[in-house]
């Protein structure tokens, strides 16, 4: 529920901030209140329009227009970029993947936001991490994202924690595929490959790369012996989020990584492993390994006319109430940490547990305003090195990648 404007005004007034939480007044980049518009990527779900509907009956003056932008996130950050380029008042809410917050925040694009207005205390930490740049809060986190390993319990006994027990599992299972990831020369590959890595690649200021040139050799040394052996299909190459899904699904993989979200149509009454899988942690080299954090935050634009309205909502979205929404209406992970501990979503839910110790256990992607070049930079030499024959990695493939990122860094 949100505050009355009388009780928020006194709350601010009594913290110091002078304002009651405003932001501006009316013109374009200062604030104000009135229509909002929240643009964000395609809701395949068709959860997002009853969770607005709620905001726009108690707001008629201030009511809320979803602006669905497309699926893929690469097309999301383009139309966003073009409109904030553009100064474009369009755009008053922003729905960003987790790791534009300083690109966008560096642009100037987004307003820095006030933490004292936020239940941040009660959300995850990591998630939380994901919205600050440079000791600022830009963005409010909306919902989380970790990868997670599905893997068949009736053809696997013990799930594997490392990325040797997989290969030795994936060899022994017969009759279908070893193990399925997010293949193709994209984001999801950058993704994969930074958490078969499973360490930072640049320093927590963007200043340098840190990128161990041996391990980033050893890492991609899993999926191409994965390849050369067999125990990854070539058609994985292939493979996105929805085709590693389907695959696993219709039981002709004995392993995936894939989101949260692909469990629900894996439970389904078409799944072919319906009753017969489970989730763990992602392997690691050494050890159970760490996913790349997604997720969603909501930041407010800087040329938004109603700057005061966006940032109501966002409380609003944020909300305990609406997060439990966000998981039992959209099957997206939330970000307050209660919300894991509910006996009864874990009921309905059963991933929760294991999803909260991925989110926990997740790494940051790199932190610096020009990671969009850095995932093209590691998808394209990734990409390169599993092209058939799918030979051992070369001595120099960590030294190249790492000189190419250090470019990216250098001309910031």
């Amino acid at each position: 529920m949100l505050r009355p404007a009388t009780l928020l005004l006194a709350v601010l007034l009594a913290a110091g901030c002078g304002s009651a939480g405003e932001v501006g007044g009316g013109e374009p980049g200062t604030g104000g209140n009135g229509p909002i518009t929240f643009a964000t990527g395609r809701d395949t779900t068709a959860y997002l329009q009853p969770l607005l509907d709620r905001w726009n009956q108690a707001h008629p003056a201030e009511k809320v227009t979803l602006l669905e932008l497309p699926e893929a996130a690469d097309e999301q950050r383009a139309q966003m970029v073009a409109n904030l380029q553009a100064k474009s008042e369009r755009y008053d809410v922003l729905g960003l993947d987790v790791v534009w917050t300083a690109e966008f925040a560096d642009n100037g694009w987004i307003i820095p936001l006030e933490r004292g207005l936020f239940p941040l205390d009660k959300f995850l930490p990591t998630v939380v991490d994901t919205a600050l740049y440079q000791g600022k809060l830009w963005a409010v986190p909306y919902t989380s994202n970790a990868g997670l390993l599905y893997y068949r319990t009736d053809l696997v006994k013990k799930p594997p924690t490392t990325w040797a027990e997989l290969r030795e599992q994936a060899r022994r299972v017969k009759g279908v595929g070893g193990y399925g990831g997010q293949f193709l020369a994209y984001e999801g590959l950058a993704v994969n490959y930074l958490e078969a890595l499973g360490e930072q690649i640049v320093s927590a200021d963007g200043t340098t790369v840190t990128l161990d040139p041996d391990r980033a050799r050893t890492a991609l040394g899993v999926f191409t012996q994965g390849l050369r052996e067999g125990w990854i299909p070539k058609r994985a190459l292939n493979f996105k989020e929805e085709e590693s899904r389907l695959a696993f699904q219709n039981g002709t993989l004995a392993f995936a990584r894939n989101w949260p979200h692909a469990y629900g149509p894996a439970s389904g009454p078409d799944s072919q492993v319906k009753g017969k899988f489970a989730v763990t942690r992602l392997p690691g080299l050494n050890g159970p390994g760490a996913s790349v954090l997604g997720g969603v935050n909501l930041a407010i634009s800087s040329y938004s006319r109603h700057q005061n309205t966006a940032q109501e909502f966002i409380r609003y979205f944020t909300g305990l109430e609406n997060e439990r929404r966000v998981l039992t209406e959209g099957s997206f992970p939330p970000v307050w940490t209660e919300l894991y501990d509910d006996p009864e979503l874990i009921k309905r839910f059963p991933y929760l547990p294991v999803l909260k110790e991925s989110i926990l256990a997740a790494k940051k992607r790199p932190v610096h305003p020009n990671y969009n070049q850095m995932s093209l930079v590691i998808a394209s030499a990734v990409s390169k090195a599993l092209t058939p024959p799918f030979s051992d990695p070369t001595t120099d493939f960590g030294t190249s990648l790492k000189a190419d990122l250090a470019e990216i860094v250098k001309n910031q």
